[in-house]
């Protein structure tokens, strides 16, 4: 075995590399949220062209008229894959960024289990918890990449709760930023991993007879909550602007995604039975490694893995609907099948507790579970819902849509209250005009002067009092200036569109999207907690001590 711990981390991120060689020869797999990741990739580095660093309304979606995805979601996902955007072909982004996660995930599995288990092991561990078909789900069949990206966080925070009572304020401060990690990256997954920090922590607490967990647990929760303002503020604040709850329609409501769960989609029960045969599976596995690694129950970390991996298995049925049902925001989870994100850290780790023995029967009792593994995802999806395949030239069209504005679907739930997405014309001029009660009244010239994601700059002149229809969704972050002046704008029916009104003569109008107090606010705490962060950081560091010559 490789005795450096350099070249150990470089094997395991090569093995990493196995997870998308099919892109190679097959494109990149075009799961659910294949086209939601990309297009906000392109439209973030658009953005990042035209000078907006931090992105909050996306200019493309329901062709061209615009929704608020980037104040609701999580920035760190499409942040990165529009820096590899950046530098990279869009056809090989995807798959390098699949590469980057996984890769990321088996790091933090190897720092995790390299504190209880042998060199050897805790390679093993790395590879296996990053190939788990529960990700290799997420890549071929679900293009979940914000979630991908989370599965970094969950070995760290394992680290960290397990360490919570130490007399140190490290893994306190160490568990705030994982915290705040998953805010920034997916909002789901926060959830999932906060209410697994809170179980962790009282059982930690149990155990070792103290509330120093809980009351510290407690502490890295605001302070995490601080640092990852700058996304929770403006999103707790703006969600009553949005149709948030079409998040929570049928097909992603939670009842709808139980395990073995049927519904009257077709192509949802397909996926639901793929993926439910590969829990079943992990679910089998953890039982066994559970039983079978039982002679490990000294080691402080046995406990919190076989209960987490249980509790996580537990989410997943619908005999646990009370939980997603009164739980505070549990629910925002949306697919219990999520819960495969947690339950895989206990997987890891307790199938290598269970053969932990430097045998060769062991080791060969590990390539058959494997093998297993990998078996029913490919008979699994191959039989139910093969992955769907997209080439260079169809990311190339996608990326053509961005560069000539035409646009994209876009998502439901970030679209402003008022809005019906389904009912605009994508047809519709940037600009058309309205008249009032005098027929003749119309519009002598229009000139566009700007129009980009957070700018729309434009002048008109009329010959009397007109109303202009902008094709953009209003939303209240939006605010318009005639020749200098701040007006209140209108919102067509049904269709949600900005009405602006113009007074007869030459009319220079700028529409901006605006800095909103709430956005003030969450940038100001998170300021504030990360000059928090770093002053408690070097407060905490460990002494070194001065050796002098006696």
């Amino acid at each position: 075995m490789l005795r450096s711990p350099i070249l150990r981390r470089l094997l395991i991120a090569a093995v990493c590399s196995l997870a998308i060689l099919p892109f190679l020869w097959l494109g990149n797999p075009s799961g659910h949220d294949f086209e939601f990741h990309v297009y906000s990739w392109m439209d973030a580095l658009a953005q990042w062209r035209q000078g907006v660093v931090y992105p909050r309304w996306a200019a493309f979606p329901h062709w061209g008229y615009g929704e608020a995805r980037f104040v609701f979601y999580p920035p760190i996902s499409w942040m990165l894959g529009a820096a590899l955007g950046s530098a990279l072909p869009w056809k090989v982004v995807p798959g390098l960024y699949c590469w980057f996660a996984l890769t990321l995930a088996s790091a933090a599995m190897y720092r995790l289990a390299g504190q209880w288990l042998r060199p050897a092991d805790a390679v093993f561990a790395a590879v296996f918890y990053a190939l788990n078909p529960y990700h290799l789900l997420a890549v071929y069949w679900r293009s979940a990449y914000a979630e991908l990206l989370c599965a970094a966080l969950l070995p760290l925070l394992l680290l960290f709760v397990v360490r919570l009572n130490e007399g140190t304020w490290r893994p306190t401060l160490g568990m705030s930023l994982v915290l705040a990690g998953t805010w920034l990256t997916n909002a789901p997954a926060a959830i999932m991993i906060h209410y697994s920090a809170a179980g962790l922590a009282l059982l930690v607490a149990v155990r070792e007879r103290s509330a120093r967990p809980l009351w510290r647990l407690a502490l890295a929760v605001l302070l995490a909550a601080g640092l990852a303002s700058i996304y929770l503020v403006p999103a707790i604040f703006e969600e009553r602007w949005v149709n948030l709850a079409q998040g929570l329609s049928p097909g992603v409501r939670p009842q709808d995604n139980f395990l073995f769960t049927a519904t009257a989609d077709p192509d949802h029960n397909h996926f639901n039975r793929l993926v439910s045969f590969v829990a079943a599976a992990e679910i089998t596995v953890l039982a066994g490694a559970i039983v079978f690694s039982r002679r490990e129950r000294s080691n402080n970390v046995w406990t919190p893995l076989a209960v987490w991996g249980a509790g996580a298995a537990f989410a997943m049925f619908s005999i646990s609907n009370v939980l997603w049902r009164y739980l505070p925001r549990f629910q925002f989870v949306q697919l219990p099948f999520r819960w495969l994100l947690c339950m895989n850290i206990a997987v890891a780790l307790l199938l290598v507790m269970a053969t932990a023995r430097s045998t060769i029967k062991h080791w060969i009792m590990r390539g058959l579970v494997c093998a297993m593994l990998l078996a029913v995802v490919i008979y699994g999806g191959r039989r139910t819902q093969p992955p769907w395949w997209v080439t260079g030239a169809d990311i190339e069209e996608m990326r053509q849509s961005v560069v000539d504005g035409t646009g994209n679907e876009g998502v439901d739930e970030y679209v402003p209250a008022a809005a019906d997405p389904y009912e605009v014309n994508k047809d519709l001029p940037c600009l058309s005009f309205q008249t009032g009660a005098d027929a003749a009244t119309r519009i002598d010239d229009v000139k566009i002067l700007a129009w980009t994601a957070t700018e729309k700059h434009f002048q008109a002149s009329a010959n009397g009092a007109t109303n202009l229809t902008v094709r953009l969704f209003n939303y209240p972050a939006w605010k318009a200036t005639v020749n200098g002046r701040e007006v209140a704008t209108t919102t067509s029916e049904v269709t949600g569109l900005m009405i602006v009104p113009i007074a007869a003569g030459e009319n220079d109008v700028e529409i901006r999207f605006a800095g909103t107090p709430d956005r003030w606010l969450g940038d100001s705490l998170s300021l504030l907690s990360m000059v928090v962060l770093l002053f408690a950081w070097a407060r905490t560091r460990p002494k070194t001590v001065s050796r002098t010559a006696k």
